[in-house]
């Protein structure tokens, strides 16, 4: 989503590229497809080219056990991607995204220029997540979402949007078993010999009834809640190694303050 944001906001052609868009059984094709793809990101200049797990394409060359046609689509891409064979007027960038940054080669950390730590949201960033999955939808007036962004610690984007869906759920399940009980009603009147053109059990048939979704409120966001957890753990093992590998390789890490001391 951010990479398609910078590339709208910058007006410029975006590329996604996968692992299946670059290898091939045949060999020598994979470095080929590399080669195209930045012939091809050229012609449309501007052009964002976004990897998405980066991990899995171009990760360690140390690898136990990798085959040598990927250290060639890590060859090429880097040689691509160094702007030594871009003209000056060809405008690429190269973003990427990957949940396991200690997986990537030195090459490959040291090629992209800014590295950032997207952490999880805070209380002021899921209320504004939280107005804006529910700004389409029927709630009700007083909404508390200063609470639901209390309650929702340690969530992330995706947890907020399925705690959502699950809450938009509620109404629909009392709507569904509101029309059940009507019909069992309709069904044991009829049963019981009444009249059909009874005023009671007139316009009674389903494609002549307006059905209305009562507005979501607050109860229907806590019972989903508390079905909906978060999915990972703020102060877990794999956070804390994100924590280190920022610390490192990120903006402001600890390796530039030691650098910085060496040469004083």
């Amino acid at each position: 989503m951010l990479a398609k944001a910078i590339a709208r906001e910058a007006g410029a052609s975006f590329i996604n590229v996968s692992m299946s868009t670059i290898a091939s059984k045949w060999f020598g094709e994979d470095e080929k497809n590399v080669r195209a793809l930045f012939t091809l990101a050229a012609k449309v200049s501007p052009t964002i080219i976004f990897v998405d797990e980066v991990d899995s394409m171009l990760g360690q060359r140390t690898r136990v056990g990798e085959h040598e046609a990927m250290r060639k689509i890590k060859n090429e891409f880097m040689t691509h991607w160094d702007g030594l064979l871009t003209k000056p007027v060809e405008r690429i960038l190269v973003l990427a995204a990957t949940n396991r940054p200690f997986d990537l080669d030195e090459a490959i950390i040291r090629r992209f220029e800014r590295r950032i730590m997207v952490g999880l949201p805070g209380v002021e960033n899921r209320e504004k997540i939280f107005r804006t999955l529910l700004a389409k939808e029927k709630v009700e007036e007083n909404l508390n979402y200063a609470e639901l962004a209390a309650m929702t610690e340690g969530y992330t984007g995706s947890d907020l949007k399925n705690l959502c869906t699950t809450a938009a759920y509620h109404p629909v399940r009392e709507l569904i078993q509101q029309e059940r009980l009507k019909d069992m009603e309709r069904k044991k009147k009829e049963a019981e010999g009444q009249n059909s053109d009874d005023p009671s059990t007139k316009n009674d048939d389903v494609g002549e009834r307006v059905i209305t979704l009562r507005p979501l409120n607050m109860e229907d966001l806590r019972q989903a809640k508390n079905q909906v957890a978060a999915s990972f753990s703020s102060e877990g093992a794999g956070m804390n190694e994100l924590k280190q590998w920022n610390e490192l390789y990120g903006e402001g890490g600890s390796r530039k303050k030691e650098q910085l001391s060496y040469f004083l």
